[in-house]
C-alpha cells in the first residue's frame, strides 16, 4: 500500500503562519516587520465602536492587503462566543464581517474567538451551536486558545483551531528549534510523522510597546524567515489550501488523481513528489 502525505506549495512539508488581535495601531509596525522578513500575518478585528478607527480604508490596504496579510473577524463586542446564546453570537460575528468587508473591500472568512472564545462555556452555550453558526455564516476557521501546539499538527477541527503559542511563552525559543530541526522526509522517522507541519504563533501587537520587547519578536522573525523548505502564509490561505487537496479525487487503484479545485495541490506518494494542477488529471507512477 503506497504512503500519501499533503505537501505545501513546492512539495514543502513546513509552513509559518501569524494571528494578531484586536486590530491596534501597533499593527502597523508589526506587518512592516512581516514585510522585512517575506512573513505573512493574519489580524483579527473587532467593530470601530469598540477599537475606534485605528486605520482608513486606504491605508488597510496599503498596509495589510496589497502586501498579503489577512484581516478576519474577532467579534464586534469582543466577547466570549462561549458566553453568549446563538442569537447573540450570530449577531456579534455577522456585525463584525459586515463592516470588516466594506472597510477592506474584500470578502473575510476567518476569525480568532475574543475572550475565552470557546475554552469558558457559560449560559448554556455549547460549541457545537458556535460551530454550526460560524459554518452558517461561511467563518471557515476560527483560532482558539487552551494550550501549546508544539507538534506543530494541522488542526482536525478548523473551528476549534489551536496555536503553537504565544510569542511570550517561556518556551517559544525552544519550540522554534524544535520546528526548525524537523525534517518530514527523513527515513529515520516513522510513518505517523511524515505530515506537513505548521507554526503558528499569535499575540497582540500592543503587548510589544507594553513590555518593551520589540527586539523579541524581530529576533523570532528572523529565526522563522528565509528557509527554502519552508511555507510562509496567511490563515485563510492555509484553510484554502488543505480543503484543495482533500478535494482531490482518486481511482479505485490510487493510480489517477484528479484536482477539481482552482489552485494547484502537492502531495507525496512513497516519498516522490507530484503536483496536480487545477482541473488536471495525472497518473501516479511506480
Amino acid at each position: 500500500m503506497r504512503s500519501v502525505f499533503m505537501r505545501y506549495p513546492g512539495g514543502k512539508a513546513k509552513a509559518v503562519t501569524f494571528s494578531y488581535d484586536d486590530g491596534v495601531p501597533q499593527d502597523k509596525r508589526l506587518a512592516a516587520l512581516f514585510d522585512r522578513f517575506g512573513l505573512k500575518g493574519t489580524f483579527n478585528y473587532n467593530c470601530e465602536f469598540i477599537r475606534g478607527v485605528i486605520f482608513t480604508k486606504e491605508e488597510i490596504q496599503e498596509y495589510f492587503l496589497t502586501k498579503g496579510h489577512e484581516i478576519a473577524v474577532h467579534g464586534a463586542n469582543h466577547r466570549a462566543n462561549g458566553n453568549m446564546r446563538p442569537i447573540e453570537g450570530i449577531r456579534d460575528v455577522l456585525d463584525c464581517r459586515l463592516e470588516l468587508e466594506e472597510k477592506c473591500d474584500c470578502i473575510i472568512r476567518g476569525m480568532a474567538y475574543p475572550d475565552s472564545g470557546i475554552t469558558l462555556m457559560g449560559n448554556l452555550g455549547t460549541y457545537e451551536a458556535i460551530k454550526q453558526y460560524l459554518t452558517e455564516l461561511d467563518i471557515a476557521y476560527s483560532r482558539t486558545l487552551g494550550g501549546d501546539n508544539d507538534g506543530f499538527m494541522l488542526p482536525d477541527d478548523f473551528h476549534a483551531w489551536m496555536p503553537t503559542a504565544h510569542h511570550n511563552n517561556p518556551k517559544i525559543m525552544e519550540y522554534i528549534d524544535k520546528f526548525l530541526k524537523l525534517d518530514v522526509f527523513s527515513s529515520d522517522i516513522s510513518h505517523s510523522r511524515k505530515n506537513c507541519r505548521l507554526f503558528y504563533l499569535w499575540g497582540h501587537s500592543y503587548e510589544f510597546d507594553r513590555d518593551d520587547n520589540w527586539e523579541h519578536m524581530e529576533t523570532i522573525c528572523e529565526k522563522l524567515s528565509g528557509k527554502s523548505d519552508t511555507w510562509y502564509a496567511t490563515n485563510i490561505e492555509i484553510y484554502d489550501y488543505v480543503k484543495a487537496y482533500q478535494s482531490l479525487h482518486y481511482s479505485a487503484s490510487g493510480t489517477l488523481v484528479y484536482n477539481p479545485s482552482v489552485q494547484e495541490v502537492w502531495f507525496d506518494v512513497d516519498g516522490k513528489s507530484y503536483c496536480v494542477k487545477p482541473g488536471e488529471m495525472i497518473r501516479i507512477t511506480e
